[in-house]
């Protein structure tokens, strides 16, 4: 006959076995959500019926703090604001890959992007009668028309913005990098304002400026590389 002593020892080991056993699989379980949750979720670029195209992308480098104008062959849409939405997510994108000198997690970064004619006039109320021309100022004719400079509001994805490596040089340098490519590729745009989520936000991830109107300038400081 087994000893109760035997018994009792018997039983506390398979107690403990199973419990090894049940932390191991919630362990393997955390694992597995941990890796799903930070898979790469940018976005697949939907087939565009268009050819290739050179641009210019801003490139920011967290090595020297630089920004640096680059080719990409890539294909457009046609109309500006998809346009320019899709230039963007490139831009984001290309900070997503392993070799990135400006790394930044992977996901949905740009919203929306709304192209306004400038300056910005406020609604007119409903019965207000509007300017009359003044007889002095003979009005354009529509061929002498110059087109308007544009404000750019760029709707950032409100995850990109919480995930974003904080600190004033590294969120500065993805402003400036958005700021940069606009510049490049649309020469209507002068203005950039930010939003996240379709709201205003104070900063980007704790520091860079979001409230403020940015100019559109060229904000390279090396010279520009060839494509790759």
């Amino acid at each position: 006959m087994i000893p109760r002593y035997q018994r009792v020892f018997f039983w506390i080991l398979a107690g403990a076995i199973l419990l090894m056993a049940l932390f191991l699989l919630r362990g393997c379980e955390q694992a597995r959500e941990k890796l799903t949750r930070h898979r790469d979720e940018t976005p697949i670029a939907a087939p565009v019926a268009t050819p290739s195209q050179s641009v210019q992308l801003a490139l920011a480098d967290d090595a020297d703090g630089s920004i640096v104008m680059v080719q990409r062959d890539v294909a457009l849409p046609a109309e500006s604001t998809a346009r320019a939405h899709a230039l963007l997510a490139r831009l984001i994108a290309e900070y997503s890959y392993k070799t990135s000198a400006h790394p930044i997690e992977s996901g949905p970064a740009v919203d929306d992007v709304f192209l306004l004619d400038l300056p910005l006039h406020p609604a007119i109320a409903t019965g207000a009668r509007t300017p009359r021309t003044s007889s002095a100022q003979p009005a354009q004719s529509a061929g002498s028309q110059v087109p308007a400079s544009q404000l750019a509001v760029v709707n950032l994805h409100g995850t990109f913005a919480d995930h974003h490596p904080s600190g004033i040089e590294a969120e500065t340098l993805t402003v400036e990098s958005i700021v940069g490519t606009l510049y490049a590729n649309f020469p209507r745009i002068e203005q950039v304002r930010f939003l996240v989520d379709g709201q205003p936000r104070e900063t980007l991830n704790g520091h860079a400026d979001l409230l403020r109107t940015y100019p559109v300038l060229n904000t390279a400081t090396r010279p520009a590389q060839g494509n790759h």
